[in-house]
């Protein structure tokens, strides 16, 4: 996956010079064909005059400075890499990383690519389980800070203040060692309510699970049609309320036909899925059944949604002061309820003005993911660091880091702008 990743980075980078370059020359040609149309043109404004013509040159001469310097940083670095006898290919990828990972089959013999691709992935779990985490608290916090209860006002007003004003770095060190590491109990003392099936220690949690049975693929097929017809039913809801004015209810709609289609399926295929329960061996080690999940990585995740969602609600609360009065007025006219009025009138409009800038604090929070190396949690930063220390090459690491989060933010910014461009109101 790495080397596959680095080729289409490479071709990405080659195709954006590519484009750059024949923009520029596209730009010229235009140029020309211009003054040669105007050529008679007394008008005309000489070369050095000529607003186009400066223009393209700064262009040009930009581009040689940077390609100047390009090649004079790249000549320093091969002379040194020579000197030193560094070897600059990436051959290293294919030789065995020498570290493993808890919770993690990989080992010692797998490849540098595949410990890499092991922290990238522990990267993503943090990215999926805590943007939106950190959307939902921000965005309840940001409602809570224009409260007209004073207590609740007062309380999201400290927290926005208290978190957003301290490093990130040490929210993570504080969830980690104090909430976590002090506030939960000793593996061998650990906490297991509702009959076991769950169970919480300093070292990590563990939840019930389901477990694939007889017939389990033929039920993961019939979960994507419950799937698909699910979004066919929601669609269809959202035609009837467009047409008639009827409440589409297309969430309770869609969930009633996927939970149909998959309980007939379940009963068809004979039970194609189990409960998982997590077990404990005597020394208190979460050892078969259920998914567990790693202290680190939960106090890592909990500590960004904080961090995040207090900036998150700085955006919110701008953003709901930004709604007209008028459309707040005309909700409390209709006697619409506090939650119906920030449901239909004020979010709608209020998430127009903050996705924007909410696109930012989702590449900040993936970024921010690379601070688990202080808490030893092994996402993408940590796993290169410490093949640094198995002796393999830091310049081709590095670029591979640099990499991996540039995908990471061209991935979320192509996302958030596609959702921006949806919340957008069409000019007619």
């Amino acid at each position: 996956m790495i080397t596959a990743l680095l080729w289409l980075l490479a071709i990405a980078a080659v195709g954006t010079v590519i484009y750059v370059v024949g923009r520029l020359l596209w730009d010229i040609f235009q140029l020309i064909a211009e003054r040669r149309r105007g050529a008679e043109d007394a008008e005309l404004p000489p070369l050095w005059r000529d607003v186009k013509v400066i223009g393209i040159g700064a262009q040009i001469a930009a581009l040689v400075l940077i390609g100047l310097i390009g090649s004079y940083l790249w000549g320093n670095f091969t002379d040194r890499a020579d000197q030193i006898g560094l070897d600059l290919s990436f051959d290293f990828l294919d030789q065995p990383g020498g570290i493993t990972i808890a919770d993690n089959p990989l080992s010692a013999n797998d490849t540098v690519a595949e410990a890499i691709t092991a922290g990238f992935f522990n990267t993503i779990r943090i990215i999926l389980l805590g943007i939106p985490a950190a959307v939902i608290l921000g965005t309840l916090v940001g409602v809570a800070r224009l409260s007209n209860n004073w207590v609740l006002r007062k309380l999201a007003t400290g927290f926005v203040e208290f978190i957003r004003n301290t490093p990130p770095l040490v929210v993570i060190i504080f969830v980690w060692r104090v909430v976590f590491l002090e506030g939960f109990p000793r593996a061998q003392e650990a906490w297991k309510p509702l009959g076991e099936w769950f169970i919480f220690n300093n070292s990590r949690f563990a939840f019930p699970s389901l477990e694939g049975q007889d017939n389990f693929g033929a039920f993961q097929v019939v979960v994507l049609v419950g799937l698909a017809a699910a979004a066919g039913v929601g669609y269809w809801r959202t035609q009837v309320f467009n047409n008639t004015g009827t409440p589409h209810r297309r969430v309770l709609w869609g969930l009633g036909t996927l939970v149909s289609i998959c309980l007939l399926g379940y009963i068809a295929l004979g039970g194609p899925v189990a409960m998982s329960k997590p077990m404990l061996d005597e020394a208190g080690r979460v050892y078969t059944g259920g998914v567990r999940m790693q202290m680190p990585y939960a106090a890592l995740t909990f500590a960004l949604i904080l961090y995040t969602s207090s900036h998150i609600a700085e955006i919110v609360r701008g953003s709901i002061l930004a709604v007209h009065k008028g459309q707040v007025e005309a909700a409390n006219a209709l006697a619409l309820s506090g939650f119906q009025r920030y449901r239909f009138v004020v979010l709608p409009q209020a998430m127009r003005v903050a996705f924007p800038p909410l696109i930012n604090q989702f590449l900040n929070f993936s970024k921010n993911s690379s601070l688990a190396i202080a808490i030893g949690f092994a996402e993408t930063t940590s796993i290169i660091n410490n093949l640094f220390g198995q002796s393999q090459p830091a310049p081709q690491l590095l670029l591979i880091l640099m990499l991996l989060y540039l995908a990471l933010s061209l991935v979320l910014s192509l996302i958030g702008n596609v959702i921006n461009s949806r919340l957008q109101i069409v000019g007619r």
